[in-house]
């Protein structure tokens, strides 16, 4: 019986070990990464709708508007992430240079495609010409028909 007793008192005190430590510790922190994530989403999507309204005020070209709002879009919610994991305790050194890593990896294995994408953003932010205006590069002429991120489509006489 008095074995039993012992049991259920090593029982009682692991469990009461057991809220200190993970319930009255973490769940705070818990419900504060949560509060974190919903305000920060529920602002960068009113972010979004400020950033179109001013994109068509200031008449910025279509293509421009979808790729500066998916790539603002992204670091919000990555930043947003990161914030809400730090939050909690966990450490984020090791995975931002994780990211880091992970980053110069794609970039060098994507370092052709890249050329070209950062051409188009060129094209699409300076615009030296655009759509409807006739164009000659190299053997290649005619009228521009679209303008994107990653190619720009002429419409030849062939």
């Amino acid at each position: 019986m008095e074995n039993n007793l012992s049991t259920w008192e090593s029982f009682a005190t692991g469990a009461k070990q057991f809220l200190n430590d993970v319930v009255f510790q973490y769940v705070p922190k818990l419900i504060v990464a949560c509060i974190v994530l919903f305000v920060g989403w529920k602002l960068i999507n009113l972010l979004d709708k400020v950033m179109k309204r001013a994109y068509d005020r200031h008449k910025i070209d279509p293509s421009l508007q979808q790729f500066l709002h998916s790539v603002i879009d992204i670091i919000l919610k990555v930043l947003l992430v990161v914030t809400a994991m730090s939050i909690m305790g966990i450490e984020m050194t090791s995975f931002i240079a994780l990211l880091g890593a992970a980053g110069v990896a794609i970039g060098m294995g994507l370092q052709g495609t890249l050329q070209n994408f950062a051409g188009g953003v060129i094209i699409l932010i300076l615009k030296p010409f655009r759509v409807g205006d006739y164009i000659e590069q190299g053997s290649y002429a005619g009228y521009v028909e679209s303008i994107q991120i990653f190619n720009t489509t002429l419409r030849t006489y062939d």
